[in-house]
């Protein structure tokens, strides 16, 4: 049974840390990340871990109480999205500082350390970020098709679609990406696809350390197209065919890390982005910054930012609830830095999953909600006005003109983004009763807050 709360070496006074991890239908996931909470570095600072059970229906709330008798559960009666962890964050006496790691997140032994010590370094800091990257490590296979203009509105040069990643029986596809010539996931009646540029390099999912693996990729074209595969161990050129061809190759290197977040930023448009998101680990976040945001799922926070600043809003529910309180801290002059050597493998997108109804829901709608409540009115109100020509915009094209030429319209995504903006609109009013609070009690103007942002 793993020691949560007690430095075994019996050394000096170590800090406190509250560790909360919230669990909703996590299962063997939320049982390792709690594993390797129990293996951090004894002689580090003090983890006393909390599991806060988001109304779990799979089971795992009771595997959970069975398997950890001497840590403290919460039972939420109801799913309160990732602002649930307040029910842990509210009491943070005798705790030195509280982390927050999600139940699909999983620490280096020295992790907590590396946090608290650059925490310690800094008394304006509010918070310091791990380093997560992605939880598997990858493996590299080129794609070499010829390539086509996408069209007169589309300027991509497009080469052939990836649809499918598996080692045997083994899906390898939702790990897997694009990472050089790449366009983002897109969705069809099939499924999930991406297109590859005429030259692109696919990375494929393996376990820390492995340095072979043999690899069936589903590809399809638009026509019959010669395309050259190579894993490394031997090139293949094969041909794609309209209906879906699979390749079987052997793929073989030195496997490597990809990033997922060393802090956060904001565009201009108010959506927020992880620091580094699906690059190559060079070393090129390896020195500590102050970045504008922190990300939720692997983060040491100060007790007294928290008092200073309030804990998550509700109403987010998922998705932007951590921009949003770091955007209230840097109003009132708090700071966030990187602590690059607090590493933590992170499965993205086990819950919601990126791409998915509930992902795009909550984040349309919440990056409407976090601009109104914390941005310049004349930016919240273009991003409104933005949003509603666009969804005119997607009605016109996917609904309208297919019903005019007797075709079926594609009503899916014009009637999710419609009923993200309805539930923005029943929120509105009390995020401006908030948004009036929160103005008077500001300490760094819009104009010096601005200075973060990013330009697309």
């Amino acid at each position: 049974m793993p020691n949560y709360d007690i430095n075994e070496d019996g050394g000096g006074e170590s800090s406190v840390v509250k560790v909360i991890v919230l669990n909703f239908n996590g299962g063997e996931l939320t049982w390792r990340c709690v594993n390797a909470v129990g293996a951090l570095d004894a002689a580090g600072p003090v983890a006393e871990l909390v599991v806060i059970d988001n109304a779990s229906t799979d089971g795992s709330l009771a595997a959970l109480r069975e398997k950890l008798l001497a840590v403290e559960i919460i039972e939420n009666p109801a799913n309160g999205g990732f602002p649930a962890n307040n029910l842990a964050m509210r009491d943070l006496d005798g705790v030195d500082y509280v982390a927050l790691l999600n139940n699909d997140a999983f620490p280096e032994p020295n992790w907590l350390t590396e946090l608290v010590a650059a925490m310690e370094s800094d008394r304006g800091l509010g918070a310091v970020c791990s380093k997560m990257v992605l939880a598997p490590q990858f493996l590299d296979v080129s794609i070499t098709s010829p390539g086509f203009d996408a069209g007169p509105l589309d300027s991509r040069r497009l080469g052939v679609q990836v649809r499918g990643v598996n080692a045997g029986k083994t899906d390898l596809w939702k790990g897997a990406h694009l990472g050089t010539g790449g366009w983002g996931r897109e969705y069809d009646h099939s499924g999930a696809f991406e297109w590859a540029a005429p030259s692109a390099t696919l990375r494929i999912p393996v376990e820390v350390g492995v340095t072979s693996i043999e690899v069936t990729i589903r590809l399809q074209s638009l026509e019959p197209i010669e395309v050259t595969i190579d894993g490394g161990a031997r090139a293949k050129t094969e041909t794609v065919m309209p209906e879906g061809s699979d390749v079987t190759i052997t793929v073989k290197g030195e496997p490597y890390d990809v990033i997922n977040n060393v802090g956060s930023f904001l565009y201009e448009d108010g959506a927020g982005a992880d620091r580094g998101w699906l690059e190559r680990d060079w070393g090129q976040y390896d020195q500590p910054v102050d970045v504008f945001a922190w990300c939720g799922g692997a983060v040491l926070l100060r007790p007294e930012y928290l008092e200073d600043v309030g804990l998550f809003d509700e109403r987010f529910f998922l998705y932007y609830e951590d921009t949003d309180l770091s955007w209230r801290g840097q109003a009132r002059g708090w700071r966030y830095r990187t602590a690059p050597k607090a590493v933590v493998r992170h499965v993205h997108s086990a819950s919601s999953g990126v791409g998915s109804a509930v992902f795009e829901h909550y984040v349309e709608r919440n990056r409407l909600l976090l601009l109104v409540k914390n941005a310049p009115m004349p930016v919240a109100i273009r991003e409104m006005v933005r949003f509603t020509r666009s969804t005119a915009s997607y009605g016109l094209r996917r609904v309208v003109i297919p019903l005019l030429h007797g075709r079926r319209p594609e009503t899916k995504l014009v009637r999710r983004r419609v009923k993200s903006f309805m539930s923005f609109l029943r929120l509105l009013p009390a995020m401006l009763l908030t948004r009036r609070s929160l103005r008077r009690e500001k300490l760094v103007d819009d104009v010096e807050l601005a200075k973060w942002f990013v330009e697309r």
